[in-house]
Protein backbone atom coordinates (compact mmCIF):
# COMPACT_ATOMS: atom_id res chain seq x y z
CA UNK A 1 0.00 0.00 0.00
CA UNK A 2 2.78 2.16 1.24
CA UNK A 3 4.57 1.80 -2.16
CA UNK A 4 1.78 2.63 -4.18
CA UNK A 5 1.00 5.65 -2.56
CA UNK A 6 4.66 6.56 -2.78
CA UNK A 7 4.43 6.02 -6.57
CA UNK A 8 1.52 8.01 -6.93
CA UNK A 9 2.92 10.96 -5.04
CA UNK A 10 6.03 10.70 -7.48
CA UNK A 11 3.30 10.54 -10.64
CA UNK A 12 1.59 13.75 -9.61
CA UNK A 13 4.49 15.97 -9.16
CA UNK A 14 6.41 14.93 -12.61
CA UNK A 15 2.66 15.30 -14.57
CA UNK A 16 1.90 18.92 -12.72
CA UNK A 17 5.96 19.73 -13.84
CA UNK A 18 5.73 17.94 -17.76
CA UNK A 19 2.02 18.28 -18.75
CA UNK A 20 -0.44 20.78 -19.33
CA UNK A 21 -3.29 20.36 -16.17
CA UNK A 22 -4.40 23.12 -16.24
CA UNK A 23 -8.08 23.81 -17.03
CA UNK A 24 -9.11 24.16 -20.03
CA UNK A 25 -12.62 26.17 -20.71
CA UNK A 26 -13.46 26.84 -16.89
CA UNK A 27 -11.24 29.85 -15.73
CA UNK A 28 -11.09 31.22 -11.77
CA UNK A 29 -13.30 34.20 -12.52
CA UNK A 30 -10.63 36.52 -11.69
CA UNK A 31 -10.83 37.93 -15.07
CA UNK A 32 -14.83 39.09 -14.54
CA UNK A 33 -12.94 41.09 -10.92
CA UNK A 34 -12.23 44.39 -11.87
CA UNK A 35 -10.73 47.09 -9.51
CA UNK A 36 -10.94 50.63 -10.34
CA UNK A 37 -8.24 52.46 -10.45
CA UNK A 38 -7.31 55.74 -8.49
CA UNK A 39 -5.57 58.42 -10.00
CA UNK A 40 -4.84 59.89 -6.80
CA UNK A 41 -3.86 57.04 -4.40
CA UNK A 42 -2.94 59.31 -1.60
CA UNK A 43 -0.48 56.80 -0.43
CA UNK A 44 2.93 56.12 0.01
CA UNK A 45 3.75 53.14 -1.89
CA UNK A 46 6.53 52.43 0.30
CA UNK A 47 4.80 52.66 3.49
CA UNK A 48 2.09 49.96 2.49
CA UNK A 49 1.73 47.26 5.28
CA UNK A 50 1.09 43.87 3.69
CA UNK A 51 1.28 41.86 7.31
CA UNK A 52 -2.10 40.79 8.35
CA UNK A 53 -2.95 38.66 11.12
CA UNK A 54 -5.33 34.98 10.98
CA UNK A 55 -5.42 31.77 13.30
CA UNK A 56 -3.25 34.24 15.81
CA UNK A 57 -0.22 34.18 13.17
CA UNK A 58 1.20 37.47 12.37
CA UNK A 59 2.04 37.22 8.58
CA UNK A 60 4.85 39.48 6.47
CA UNK A 61 1.94 39.04 4.07
CA UNK A 62 -1.36 37.37 3.17
CA UNK A 63 0.10 34.27 1.25
CA UNK A 64 1.10 30.85 2.03
CA UNK A 65 2.11 28.06 -0.38
CA UNK A 66 -0.43 25.87 -0.54
CA UNK A 67 -0.16 21.52 -0.23
CA UNK A 68 2.29 20.51 -2.77
CA UNK A 69 3.89 16.95 -1.81
CA UNK A 70 5.79 14.85 0.88
CA UNK A 71 6.66 11.11 1.42
CA UNK A 72 9.02 10.94 -2.10
CA UNK A 73 12.49 11.64 -2.15
CA UNK A 74 11.69 14.69 -4.41
CA UNK A 75 9.58 15.79 -2.45
CA UNK A 76 12.31 16.36 0.30
CA UNK A 77 14.30 18.87 -1.39
CA UNK A 78 10.96 20.32 -2.63
CA UNK A 79 9.66 21.18 0.72
CA UNK A 80 13.27 22.31 2.22
CA UNK A 81 13.25 24.94 -0.76
CA UNK A 82 9.62 25.93 0.07
CA UNK A 83 10.19 26.07 3.53
CA UNK A 84 13.43 27.88 3.62
CA UNK A 85 11.83 30.93 1.16
CA UNK A 86 8.27 31.25 3.50
CA UNK A 87 11.09 31.49 6.52
CA UNK A 88 12.49 34.20 5.37
CA UNK A 89 10.00 35.75 3.94
CA UNK A 90 7.21 35.43 6.75
CA UNK A 91 5.00 33.55 5.19
CA UNK A 92 3.56 30.19 5.82
CA UNK A 93 3.30 26.36 3.90
CA UNK A 94 1.05 23.53 3.67
CA UNK A 95 2.74 19.98 3.12
CA UNK A 96 0.93 17.35 0.80
CA UNK A 97 -1.09 14.39 2.53
CA UNK A 98 1.10 12.94 5.08
CA UNK A 99 -1.00 9.48 4.31
CA UNK A 100 2.40 7.71 2.77
CA UNK A 101 4.65 8.64 6.29
CA UNK A 102 1.84 7.56 8.77
CA UNK A 103 1.93 3.91 6.56
CA UNK A 104 5.70 4.10 6.86
CA UNK A 105 7.71 6.16 9.27
CA UNK A 106 10.90 5.92 6.86
CA UNK A 107 9.05 8.82 5.02
CA UNK A 108 8.38 11.21 7.89
CA UNK A 109 12.24 13.14 7.03
CA UNK A 110 9.88 14.23 3.55
CA UNK A 111 7.86 16.27 5.74
CA UNK A 112 9.99 16.89 8.61
CA UNK A 113 12.23 18.86 6.73
CA UNK A 114 9.63 21.64 6.58
CA UNK A 115 9.82 22.77 10.02
CA UNK A 116 13.60 22.16 10.41
CA UNK A 117 14.05 24.86 7.67
CA UNK A 118 11.54 27.37 8.97
CA UNK A 119 11.26 27.17 12.59
CA UNK A 120 9.01 30.35 12.79
CA UNK A 121 6.99 29.75 9.56
CA UNK A 122 3.20 29.15 9.96
CA UNK A 123 2.90 25.17 9.01
CA UNK A 124 -0.33 23.34 8.14
CA UNK A 125 -0.33 19.54 8.29
CA UNK A 126 -2.51 17.72 5.90
CA UNK A 127 -4.45 14.16 6.06
CA UNK A 128 -7.26 13.14 3.04
CA UNK A 129 -10.77 13.42 4.57
CA UNK A 130 -11.46 9.79 3.19
CA UNK A 131 -8.98 8.21 5.67
CA UNK A 132 -11.31 9.71 8.04
CA UNK A 133 -14.23 7.38 6.94
CA UNK A 134 -11.99 4.48 6.53
CA UNK A 135 -10.05 4.10 9.79
CA UNK A 136 -8.01 7.03 10.35
CA UNK A 137 -8.96 9.15 13.59
CA UNK A 138 -7.43 11.79 16.56
CA UNK A 139 -4.11 9.33 16.60
CA UNK A 140 -3.43 9.69 13.12
CA UNK A 141 -4.30 12.94 12.90
CA UNK A 142 -2.14 14.07 15.84
CA UNK A 143 1.00 12.16 14.46
CA UNK A 144 0.53 14.75 11.27
CA UNK A 145 0.94 17.26 13.10
CA UNK A 146 4.05 16.05 15.59
CA UNK A 147 5.62 15.38 12.28
CA UNK A 148 6.01 18.64 11.30
CA UNK A 149 5.34 20.73 14.85
CA UNK A 150 2.01 21.91 12.69
CA UNK A 151 0.52 24.99 13.73
CA UNK A 152 -2.86 23.75 11.88
CA UNK A 153 -4.27 20.77 10.41
CA UNK A 154 -5.72 20.88 6.90
CA UNK A 155 -8.32 18.06 6.08
CA UNK A 156 -8.57 17.55 2.26
CA UNK A 157 -11.61 17.24 0.39
CA UNK A 158 -11.13 15.11 -3.00
CA UNK A 159 -13.84 13.28 -4.26
CA UNK A 160 -13.62 14.16 -7.97
CA UNK A 161 -10.31 13.09 -8.12
CA UNK A 162 -11.27 9.92 -5.68
CA UNK A 163 -13.80 9.75 -8.41
CA UNK A 164 -11.98 9.37 -11.47
CA UNK A 165 -8.33 7.78 -10.06
CA UNK A 166 -8.13 3.99 -10.69
CA UNK A 167 -7.20 3.55 -7.38
CA UNK A 168 -9.71 5.75 -5.61
CA UNK A 169 -11.42 5.87 -2.49
CA UNK A 170 -15.25 6.87 -3.16
CA UNK A 171 -16.80 6.34 0.30
CA UNK A 172 -17.26 10.09 2.13
CA UNK A 173 -20.87 8.43 3.73
CA UNK A 174 -19.96 9.95 7.51
CA UNK A 175 -17.48 12.66 6.58
CA UNK A 176 -18.72 15.92 8.29
CA UNK A 177 -19.35 13.91 11.26
CA UNK A 178 -15.94 13.05 10.92
CA UNK A 179 -14.24 16.11 10.77
CA UNK A 180 -16.29 17.02 13.76
CA UNK A 181 -14.59 14.84 15.77
CA UNK A 182 -11.71 15.90 14.98
CA UNK A 183 -12.28 19.83 15.37
CA UNK A 184 -13.47 19.38 18.69
CA UNK A 185 -10.90 16.76 19.58
CA UNK A 186 -7.44 18.83 18.87
CA UNK A 187 -6.42 22.08 20.45
CA UNK A 188 -5.20 23.38 16.92
CA UNK A 189 -7.01 24.76 13.80
CA UNK A 190 -8.76 22.45 11.57
CA UNK A 191 -8.48 23.79 8.02
CA UNK A 192 -10.64 22.35 5.47
CA UNK A 193 -9.42 22.02 1.84
CA UNK A 194 -10.65 21.41 -1.33
CA UNK A 195 -7.97 20.09 -4.08
CA UNK A 196 -9.33 22.23 -7.51
CA UNK A 197 -13.18 21.81 -7.28
CA UNK A 198 -14.26 24.60 -5.00
CA UNK A 199 -16.26 24.88 -2.22
CA UNK A 200 -19.94 26.03 -2.17
CA UNK A 201 -21.93 28.14 0.79
CA UNK A 202 -23.73 25.18 1.82
CA UNK A 203 -20.72 23.02 2.32
CA UNK A 204 -19.32 26.19 4.26
CA UNK A 205 -21.81 26.50 6.28
CA UNK A 206 -22.29 22.92 7.49
CA UNK A 207 -17.89 23.03 7.95
CA UNK A 208 -18.34 26.10 10.20
CA UNK A 209 -20.86 24.68 12.48
CA UNK A 210 -19.08 20.93 12.53
CA UNK A 211 -16.00 23.54 14.39
CA UNK A 212 -14.02 23.80 11.61
CA UNK A 213 -11.76 27.15 11.89
CA UNK A 214 -11.02 28.27 8.49
CA UNK A 215 -11.67 27.26 4.91
CA UNK A 216 -9.31 26.49 1.76
CA UNK A 217 -11.79 26.66 -1.37
CA UNK A 218 -9.24 25.73 -3.93
CA UNK A 219 -11.55 26.39 -6.43
CA UNK A 220 -11.27 25.58 -10.66
CA UNK A 221 -9.63 27.12 -13.14
CA UNK A 222 -6.38 26.51 -12.00
CA UNK A 223 -4.66 22.63 -11.73
CA UNK A 224 -7.53 20.13 -12.52
CA UNK A 225 -6.37 16.44 -10.15
CA UNK A 226 -9.37 15.16 -12.91
CA UNK A 227 -6.22 16.15 -15.86
CA UNK A 228 -3.61 14.99 -13.58
CA UNK A 229 -5.19 11.55 -12.97
CA UNK A 230 -6.25 11.40 -17.00
CA UNK A 231 -2.44 11.45 -17.82
CA UNK A 232 -1.74 8.93 -14.83
CA UNK A 233 -4.47 6.38 -16.48
CA UNK A 234 -3.27 7.24 -20.17
CA UNK A 235 0.44 6.19 -19.35
CA UNK A 236 -1.18 2.93 -17.94
CA UNK A 237 -3.60 2.23 -20.92
CA UNK A 238 -6.54 2.64 -18.73
CA UNK A 239 -9.02 3.16 -21.82
CA UNK A 240 -11.86 4.05 -18.72
CA UNK A 241 -10.20 6.26 -16.41
CA UNK A 242 -8.93 8.53 -18.66
CA UNK A 243 -12.35 9.37 -20.17
CA UNK A 244 -13.49 9.77 -16.59
CA UNK A 245 -10.52 11.90 -16.43
CA UNK A 246 -11.24 13.66 -19.89
CA UNK A 247 -14.54 13.90 -19.26
CA UNK A 248 -14.38 16.00 -16.14
CA UNK A 249 -11.38 18.37 -16.43
CA UNK A 250 -13.16 20.91 -16.24
CA UNK A 251 -15.55 20.32 -13.12
CA UNK A 252 -15.74 22.80 -10.15
CA UNK A 253 -16.74 26.27 -8.52
CA UNK A 254 -14.82 28.63 -9.86
CA UNK A 255 -12.32 29.91 -7.59
CA UNK A 256 -13.88 33.73 -7.92
CA UNK A 257 -17.17 32.17 -6.77
CA UNK A 258 -16.42 30.10 -4.35
CA UNK A 259 -14.72 32.93 -2.30
CA UNK A 260 -17.44 35.21 -2.76
CA UNK A 261 -19.89 32.40 -1.67
CA UNK A 262 -18.00 31.00 1.40
CA UNK A 263 -16.75 34.62 2.55
CA UNK A 264 -20.73 35.69 2.50
CA UNK A 265 -21.37 32.77 4.29
CA UNK A 266 -19.29 32.32 7.08
CA UNK A 267 -17.50 34.10 9.87
CA UNK A 268 -14.22 31.80 10.01
CA UNK A 269 -11.38 32.84 7.94
CA UNK A 270 -11.31 31.58 3.82
CA UNK A 271 -8.20 30.61 2.09
CA UNK A 272 -8.25 31.59 -1.76
CA UNK A 273 -6.44 29.19 -3.77
CA UNK A 274 -6.64 27.40 -7.28
CA UNK A 275 -5.63 28.90 -10.34
CA UNK A 276 -4.63 32.50 -8.23
CA UNK A 277 -1.31 32.97 -10.31
CA UNK A 278 0.04 36.59 -9.89
CA UNK A 279 -0.56 39.85 -7.29
CA UNK A 280 -3.60 40.74 -9.21
CA UNK A 281 -5.27 37.53 -8.54
CA UNK A 282 -4.37 37.45 -5.20
CA UNK A 283 -5.67 41.05 -4.65
CA UNK A 284 -8.81 40.05 -5.85
CA UNK A 285 -9.59 37.34 -3.60
CA UNK A 286 -8.19 39.70 -0.88
CA UNK A 287 -10.99 42.24 -1.59
CA UNK A 288 -13.76 39.70 -2.23
CA UNK A 289 -13.25 38.51 1.32
CA UNK A 290 -10.36 35.97 1.86
CA UNK A 291 -8.08 36.46 4.58
CA UNK A 292 -5.14 34.46 2.71
CA UNK A 293 -4.24 33.52 -0.91
CA UNK A 294 -2.35 30.34 -1.58
CA UNK A 295 -0.98 28.83 -4.50
CA UNK A 296 1.36 25.80 -5.62
CA UNK A 297 2.32 25.19 -8.99
CA UNK A 298 3.89 28.31 -9.90
CA UNK A 299 5.88 27.44 -6.58
CA UNK A 300 6.58 23.51 -6.82
CA UNK A 301 8.15 25.02 -10.11
CA UNK A 302 10.86 27.13 -8.21
CA UNK A 303 11.48 24.80 -5.58
CA UNK A 304 12.55 22.13 -7.71
CA UNK A 305 14.83 24.62 -9.21
CA UNK A 306 16.88 26.03 -5.70
CA UNK A 307 15.56 28.23 -2.35
CA UNK A 308 16.73 31.03 -4.62
CA UNK A 309 14.34 30.90 -7.33
CA UNK A 310 11.65 29.99 -4.59
CA UNK A 311 12.19 32.60 -2.75
CA UNK A 312 12.26 35.23 -6.06
CA UNK A 313 9.40 34.06 -7.12
CA UNK A 314 7.19 34.35 -3.92
CA UNK A 315 8.78 38.03 -3.56
CA UNK A 316 7.92 39.20 -7.07
CA UNK A 317 3.96 37.54 -5.97
CA UNK A 318 4.44 39.99 -2.79
CA UNK A 319 5.62 43.11 -5.08
CA UNK A 320 2.75 42.91 -7.52
CA UNK A 321 0.50 42.79 -4.60
CA UNK A 322 2.30 46.20 -3.03
CA UNK A 323 1.29 47.80 -6.51
CA UNK A 324 -2.34 46.69 -6.76
CA UNK A 325 -2.38 48.30 -3.35
CA UNK A 326 -0.98 51.21 -4.50
CA UNK A 327 -3.05 51.94 -7.45
CA UNK A 328 -5.91 51.25 -5.39
CA UNK A 329 -5.09 53.46 -2.39
CA UNK A 330 -5.51 50.81 -0.15
CA UNK A 331 -2.13 51.40 2.49
CA UNK A 332 -3.44 47.67 4.76
CA UNK A 333 -4.66 44.23 3.76
CA UNK A 334 -7.60 45.36 6.16
CA UNK A 335 -8.07 48.57 3.77
CA UNK A 336 -8.12 46.24 0.54
CA UNK A 337 -11.44 44.51 1.92
CA UNK A 338 -13.08 47.63 1.51
CA UNK A 339 -11.62 48.62 -2.01
CA UNK A 340 -14.69 48.61 -4.55
CA UNK A 341 -14.51 45.88 -7.49
CA UNK A 342 -16.79 45.45 -10.04
CA UNK A 343 -18.01 42.12 -11.12
CA UNK A 344 -19.13 41.18 -14.51
CA UNK A 345 -19.71 38.40 -16.94
CA UNK A 346 -20.64 34.87 -16.26
CA UNK A 347 -19.22 35.30 -12.35
CA UNK A 348 -21.72 38.12 -11.40
CA UNK A 349 -24.31 35.90 -13.44
CA UNK A 350 -23.76 32.85 -10.80
CA UNK A 351 -23.42 34.94 -7.80
CA UNK A 352 -26.82 37.02 -8.47
CA UNK A 353 -28.78 33.50 -9.48
CA UNK A 354 -27.58 32.14 -6.16
CA UNK A 355 -28.55 34.89 -4.25
CA UNK A 356 -25.15 36.61 -3.81
CA UNK A 357 -24.76 40.75 -3.33
CA UNK A 358 -22.92 41.93 -6.34
CA UNK A 359 -23.77 45.34 -6.01
CA UNK A 360 -22.52 45.78 -2.75
CA UNK A 361 -18.73 44.95 -4.15
CA UNK A 362 -19.08 48.06 -6.52
CA UNK A 363 -20.53 50.32 -3.95
CA UNK A 364 -17.98 50.08 -1.46
CA UNK A 365 -15.87 53.50 -0.52
CA UNK A 366 -18.98 55.63 -2.41
CA UNK A 367 -21.01 56.33 0.84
Amino acid sequence: MTKETRKRKADHIKISLNQDVQARKTTTGFEEIHFIHKALPEINKQKIDLSTTVFNHKFAAPLIVGAITGGTPEATKINAAIAEAVEELGLGMGVGSQRAAIEDKKLEKTFAVARKKAPTAFLIANIGGVQLVNGYGPKEVKKAIEMIEADAIAIHLNPLQEAVQPEGQTNFRGILKKIGEIAKELDKPVIVKETGAGIAAEEAKKLEAAGVKGIDVSGAGGTSFAAVEYYRAKRRGNRFQSRLGDVFWDWGVPTAISVVEVSQTVSIPVIASGGVCDGVDMAKALALGASLTSLSRPVLRAAVKSVKETKDALSLLIEELRNVMFLVGACSVQTLREIPLVITGETAEWLKMRGFNVESYARRGRD
